[in-house]
């Protein structure tokens, strides 16, 4: 499987679920859908990485241009469902300290200042 990144809503909070492998080769795909939400003023965003089964540097640099997108535009950004290896390798990188890690999306959505109802809605396909 190669990257791909499904955006869902629960209120102002976008759900970023990333499946596949981020690597060099997918083109900053990850970059291009942060990048979407921002311009689409949507700012407090959670990124769902359970189904991320590889990670290399240059996922990693994707990651942390990421983050610093969302920062940069005066929002936040929350993990949740990391795996063993990605987590393994945030420590290595010590991008741990750097991300705020959540267990699951409904603790992470929750940790967000309330400005409305939530309701988890339908995924859509990332725009590239």
């Amino acid at each position: 499987m190669n990257f791909s990144a499904t955006i869902r809503h629960a209120g102002a909070i976008s759900i970023v679920e990333v499946a596949g492998r981020l690597t060099s080769f997918e083109g900053g795909a990850l970059r291009n859908s942060i990048t979407q939400l921002l311009k689409d003023g949507r700012k407090q965003i959670v990124l769902n990485l359970s189904k991320l089964d590889y990670l290399d540097s240059s996922g990693i640099g994707d990651l942390v241009h990421t983050y610093m997108s969302v920062i940069k535009r005066g929002g936040e950004l929350k993990v949740v469902g990391l795996t063993e290896r990605v987590e393994e390798i945030l420590k290595i990188t010590q991008l741990h300290q750097v991300f705020q890690e959540f267990q699951d999306e409904q603790s992470a959505v929750s940790s967000f200042p309330l400005k409305g109802p939530i309701d988890f809605g339908i995924s859509e396909p990332a725009k590239n």
